[in-house]
C-alpha cells in the first residue's frame, strides 16, 4: 500500500496539522506502509525540494502565488499525477492541495481521504466580520464542498469536530474519529521545585487564545511562590486578525510573577510541561488542543475552558477542572484548590491514565490502516 499525503505547509513552519501529518507518514512507514509528503515553501526558506526526516520522504513544490493562505502550487499536479499510489490522503479544507489531491485520486480511480483539522466551521467562532467570513461562504459555494462530501472518508479529531462535520453536511458513513497521538514516554514525570507552584500555558499566541482570564486570576491571587509562564509566539488565525497581542498582554501582566518565554520546540518544550505543576486554557475555540493532550501526558491537572480536546479528557474535580471563558475568579479559585500537593498528584495519576489508554500512537496508527484497508 501507498498512501501520498498532501498539506499546505511543513516543518520547520511548525504547526498542529503538520506535526500530526508527519506523525502519521512515520508511523505508516514502521508499519510498512509508504506514505510520503507533498507539500510547499510557504513560510520556509532555504530548504531543499526534497529531503527525508527520518524514514519519511518530504517533497516541496514551489508556491506561484497565493491568497490568503490558499497556496498554488501547479507543479504538484504533474507530479502526483507521475505517482503510482494507492490512496491519497490530504490535511486541511479549503487548501489547494486538498482540492488537488481529490481530483488526481479520482483522476486515477483511487481513494481519498482528508482529515479537516477543524477547518470547516472554526472560522465561525472567531471574531471575524461578514467581509472576513465572505471568502469562506464564497469557496463552499463555489465548490459545493465536494472534497469532503464526496471524500471516500473524513477524519475528525474530537467528538466536537465530528458534530460540525456533520453540521456541514458530510454523511455519517464517510466520517470517523480519530485523535490526534503522542508518545506518553516522552512525557514521564519528573520531581519538581516545591518551592514554586509553576502554571503553564503553551500554545501560538492568538486573540482567540483568550490569556487575558488567566492573568486576571494572576492578579486575584498575587501570591509570589505562584509563577505563570507562557510558552508560544504570536500568531495569526485569519488573514484579517490585529496583531499586537503579546504586548497587550505583557502590559496586563506588569508587576505579576509572569514569564513569556516564545516559542519552544523538541525536548525544551517537554520540559516545560515536565517542570510544571498545572495547564491552563481558557482557549475561545479548539478543533483538537494538541498542548492541552500534551499536559494530560505530563501528567499535569488541566484548568480549561470545554473546548476541542478538554470534552475528552477534563473530567471536572477528577483531572482538573472546566471553567468559562471569562470568569477569572472561578480560575484563581480552582488554582488555589489545587494547591494541595496530594490533589494534583492524583488528578495528574488521573489523566495521564486517560491519554496513554486514548492517545498512544500506536493504537492511532492502526485504525488509519484499518481506514485505508476498508475504503481500498
Amino acid at each position: 500500500m501507498k498512501v501520498i499525503r498532501t498539506i499546505e505547509s511543513f516543518y520547520p513552519y511548525v504547526t498542529g496539522p503538520a506535526n500530526q501529518a508527519f506523525k502519521i507518514s512515520e508511523g505508516l512507514y514502521k508499519n510498512g506502509v509508504e506514505s510520503p509528503i507533498f507539500t510547499t515553501d510557504f513560510n520556509v526558506e532555504n530548504v531543499k525540494p526534497m529531503e527525508y526526516f527520518g524514514e519519511v520522504l518530504v517533497k516541496r513544490f514551489k508556491v506561484k502565488t497565493k491568497i490568503m493562505k490558499y497556496c498554488f502550487t501547479p507543479s504538484m499536479k504533474k507530479a502526483l499525477e507521475n505517482e503510482r499510489f494507492d490512496i491519497v490522503h490530504s490535511h486541511n479544507y479549503r487548501s489547494y492541495q486538498s482540492s488537488l489531491g481529490y481530483k488526481i485520486a479520482r483522476k486515477m480511480g483511487k481513494s481519498f481521504v482528508i482529515n479537516t483539522h477543524g477547518t470547516l466551521l472554526a472560522y465561525k467562532n472567531f471574531n471575524m466580520g461578514l467581509a472576513s467570513r465572505l471568502p469562506y461562504y464564497v469557496y463552499d459555494l463555489l465548490t459545493l464542498k465536494k472534497v469532503v462530501k464526496k471524500a471516500d472518508m473524513v477524519v475528525a479529531a474530537t467528538e466536537q469536530e465530528y458534530k460540525e462535520a456533520l453540521e456541514f453536511g458530510i454523511k455519517k458513513e464517510n466520517l470517523t474519529i480519530i485523535p490526534v497521538g503522542i508518545n506518553i514516554k516522552d512525557y514521564e514525570p519528573v520531581k519538581k521545585d516545591s518551592s514554586m507552584m509553576n502554571l503553564l500555558f503553551v500554545g501560538r499566541i492568538s486573540r482567540d487564545r483568550n490569556l487575558e482570564p488567566i492573568i486576571k486570576a494572576m492578579r486575584i491571587l498575587n501570591h509570589k511562590k505562584i509563577k505563570l509562564t507562557i510558552v508560544g509566539g504570536e500568531a495569526k488565525r485569519s488573514e484579517t486578525s490585529r496583531t499586537g497581542y503579546i504586548d497587550e498582554l505583557r502590559k496586563l501582566a506588569e508587576g505579576l510573577n509572569i514569564e513569556f518565554t516564545g516559542p519552544k520546540y523538541g525536548k525544551e518544550l517537554i520540559n516545560y510541561y515536565k517542570k510544571a505543576d498545572i495547564f491552563v486554557y481558557t482557549s475561545f475555540y479548539e478543533n483538537f488542543g494538541q498542548t492541552m493532550l500534551e499536559a494530560g501526558a505530563a501528567g499535569l491537572p488541566i484548568i480549561s475552558a470545554k473546548t476541542g480536546i478538554a470534552n475528552d479528557i477534563v473530567k471536572d474535580n477528577k483531572t482538573g477542572f472546566i471553567v468559562g471563558h471569562d470568569d477569572p475568579k472561578k480560575i484563581a479559585e480552582y488554582i488555589k484548590e489545587l494547591s494541595d500537593k496530594n490533589k494534583r498528584d492524583l488528578f495528574g495519576k488521573r489523566i495521564r491514565e486517560i491519554v496513554k489508554k486514548n492517545f498512544d500512537w500506536d493504537n492511532i496508527i492502526k485504525k488509519y490502516i484499518k481506514v485505508y484497508d476498508s475504503i481500498m
